[in-house]
Order: C-alpha cells, then structure tokens, then sequence
C-alpha cells in the first residue's frame, strides 16, 4: 500500500470521526439552540419591537428616573453585598484551608448546609428573625440596647442581611478552593526570611488568593444583579431592584418589550462584567483550582 493511500484513509477516517462527534453532540445542540437561544433571540427582538421597530423601550431606559433609580439601587446593593460577604468569607475560608482533619469538614459542612435548603425558606427565616416582634429585636430589647424595635425588615437593610448570607458560600467556596493551592512552602520561606505573620500575609498570601477574591466576587455580584425573591420579600416592595422591574412589567403592565428591554442591558452588563474580568485574569484561571 502506498504512502497516498495511507493518507487518504487516514482522511477518511478522520472525516468520519468529525461527522461522529457531530452526531453525537447533535442532541446537545439542539437542546442549548430551543432552550437558550431562540429564547434570547425572541427576548432582542421584543425589546426593539413598539408597535413597529422601535428604540423607545431602550431610550426610557436612559431617560426615566424610574429605571435610572432602580439600576443604581440593584448596583449599590450588589456591591455592599460583594463587600461584605467577602470580609465575612475571607476568614472562614482561611480556617477551612488551615484547618485540619475533622475540623477542616465540619467548617466545609456548616458552609454547604444552606444549599440544602431553599432559597424561599431562608429568606422567610430572615423575615421573622429580623421584624419588629422577631428574635434579633426582642433580644436587643431583652439587653437594654434598643428601646425601640430597629426597622430591619421592608428596607435596604434587611435585603443586604439576607443576600449577604444566601450568597455567603459562593464567596467562600472560590476562596478555599485558591487557598487550598497556595504552597505552604512559600509561606514558610517568607518567614525564615524575618518577615512577621502580617508582613508574609499581605506581601505573600493575600497576593496569591487574588484568583480567589476575583472568582468570588464576580459569582456574587452577578448573581445579586439578578436576585429575585430575597428583595421581593425582605424589600416589601420599597427596595425595587431590576429583576422586580423586569417581573412587574410583565405581570402588572403586559409590557413585553419594556421587560424584554430592561433584560437585555441586564445580560449586557453581565457580559461586559466578564469581558472586563477576563482582561484582567483569564476566566479559565478564575474558576479553576488548579
């Protein structure tokens, strides 16, 4: 058999493998094509369609006070959140990286409990423990540190407090996973170089935790964009973030397109979130734990 030969079988067999593989993930396609992108190609066009193409839906966005409002409160509580479920994070998952043996489970244990139970639940639970006749007021009462009940429900603040832990383990998890990486030889080197425990924590392990921080904090901000229930129910309707617009649009006002539009930027911003991330540190990197 000729060198030729050898070659045009070789073609042939790999031709077929392709037409295989594309066979195989056939099924897969047309799944993600009917259930994601038909969806976001009839969502693009609803949010340009008036009564006729149209940028209206687009230009209130810019121009009404309401959207404005509601896009800078959904922003300003997704950052306070990012913030202070990464302080909160940071040092659970440094005590789940040091920690050793049962300890280092029973800290991983309490931290993935809450994906047991429902996000609904858990908000309900805030919602009692934080009103006025709850537990966190009555025991404030009981120490003589408040006369009167803190107003920690139906606000800003009682939706920062329930997100802030809901979201909790999506900071912690990214953290202990780049942690868990960090040689500890390094940290041993800064030490026998004379460099005290603060001095090798800020010049050695936090720079090295840096893939961690970015992971988790873009997980958080992300998913507190598009929080639904939390603020519905511990924002009783005066903490309106853009999900809630996008909801009402549709259920109160039947304004497709106006819900269409607003979810659009929504998955915009999203996207140019991760652009801008990926510029920084290469996703690949920020999710893995290699």
């Amino acid at each position: 058999m000729t060198a030729s030969s050898d070659a045009d079988l070789a073609r042939a067999f790999e031709r077929r493998e392709h037409r295989l593989m594309l066979l195989l993930a056939l099924p897969a396609f047309v799944v993600v094509f009917c259930l994601l992108v038909l969806p976001l190609g009839w969502l693009v066009v609803q949010s340009f369609w008036d009564d006729g193409p149209s940028l209206n839906h687009y230009a209130r966005l810019v121009t009404d006070p309401v959207y404005l409002n509601t896009f800078w409160l959904t922003f300003r509580i997704s950052f306070i959140v990012t913030i202070v479920t990464l302080l909160l994070a940071y040092p659970v998952a440094y005590a789940a990286t040091v920690a050793t043996g049962v300890w280092r489970a029973v800290i991983l244990a309490f931290v993935l409990v809450p994906f047991w139970t429902s996000v609904l639940v858990r908000a309900y639970a805030w919602l009692i423990l934080l009103q006025r006749s709850g537990v966190v007021n009555g025991a404030l009462r009981d120490a003589g540190l408040i006369e009167r009940p803190l107003a920690l429900v139906h606000n800003e603040t009682g939706t920062i407090i329930a997100t802030v832990h809901i979201l909790l383990p999506f900071m912690i998890l990214p953290l202990q996973a780049t942690m868990a990486k960090i040689p500890r030889d390094l940290l041993t080197a800064g030490a026998s170089l004379g460099g005290g425990p603060l001095h090798v924590f800020r010049r050695v392990f936090l720079p090295l935790s840096l893939p961690g921080i970015l992971a988790g904090s873009t997980l958080v901000f992300v998913l507190c964009l598009g929080f639904y229930i939390t603020p519905e129910l511990m924002g009783g309707g005066r903490t309106v973030m853009v999900s809630m617009v996008i909801s009402r649009n549709i259920e109160l006002y039947q304004a497709w397109g106006a819900a269409s539009a607003v979810s659009v930027t929504l998955l915009a911003i999203v996207g140019a979130i991760f652009w801008t991330v990926s510029r920084f540190l290469p996703l690949d990197r920020v999710f893995s734990t290699r």
